[in-house]
């Protein structure tokens, strides 16, 4: 069995302008991810022959406030016209809206049944916006103590919880294991436990958010405990280069294909 690879072109390849960033990662083979579709080219993008695994599925908004659920409905109706130019399969969200450092830009440390209720309802009414755009949203965990602190609904749990109420096929899991594994640990039976509603999975060593092997997480047993389970869809670097974003690929790519693993 096989996964689909891909790599996030917004920490890989720094140095160059985006689109070059875009095209280095498809000339390894690999499909790409974006985030932020707003301040992309997206002709050149498409012009680019890249495959899209993977893009935000939203520019603002949150689950919970009504008016805040309103403007995510609505930038999530702006990118699912996006990802049809970039035939992206995949739209990610998060439990609240991040600003450009990753933090919360509305906080909310506790929530209430009422706030479950809320984002349930919410993402049910995204999960039929992209069943009619013929796409999916993914919901994404964040750790709390290092990247992400204040933003609710943040744990690999929670997602679950909230992805599972709704039970809509357009609505799936994405699976950060770096987040995981600062949040939660337990990262094989976390895969196991999730495995009927993941869309996709995120990866990245810990501490440090780059490439396998940098850090202590062991992906290539990972990478085969998802074969004995079956998995054989889209797995993405969402991490940092250790020094060389090309060496950082071949980590990535020998942790995810290496016979035996």
């Amino acid at each position: 069995m096989t996964f689909t690879l891909a790599a996030s072109a917004e920490m890989l390849y720094l140095d160059l302008p985006f689109v070059e960033r875009v095209a280095r990662i498809r000339d390894r083979g690999l499909q790409v991810e974006i985030w932020d579709w707003s301040n992309k080219d997206i002709d050149a993008l498409v012009a680019s022959g890249a495959t899209f695994s993977s893009m935000t599925g939203y520019l603002r908004g949150e689950l919970i406030d009504p008016d805040g659920a309103a403007e995510l409905l609505a930038t999530a109706a702006e990118s699912l016209q996006v990802a049809q130019r970039l035939d992206s399969p995949r739209l990610n969200l998060h439990g609240t809206g991040l600003d450009d450092k990753g933090l919360p830009v509305k906080p909310q440390a506790n929530v209430s049944g009422a706030d479950w209720l809320a984002a349930a309802k919410t993402l049910e009414n995204l999960a039929k916006l992209a069943e009619r755009a013929g796409r999916v949203f993914t919901l994404e965990n964040l750790n709390l103590p290092v990247d992400h602190p204040g933003t609710p609904f943040a744990l690999a749990k929670d997602t679950l919880t909230l992805v599972r109420a709704v039970d809509h096929p357009n609505l799936r899991l994405n699976l950060d294991l770096y987040h995981a594994q600062i949040g939660e640990g337990n990262l094989i039976e976390l895969c196991q436990e999730t495995l009927p509603y993941i869309g996709e999975i995120q990866v990245a060593d810990v501490p440090g958010r780059c490439e396998p092997g940098t850090g202590e997480i062991n992906y290539p047993a990972i990478a085969k405990a998802l074969r004995g389970f079956g998995y054989t869809g889209p797995v993405a670097l969402e991490g940092w280069a250790k020094s060389d974003p090309d060496a950082a690929l071949d980590a990535f790519v020998a942790a995810f294909t290496k016979t035996g693993s």
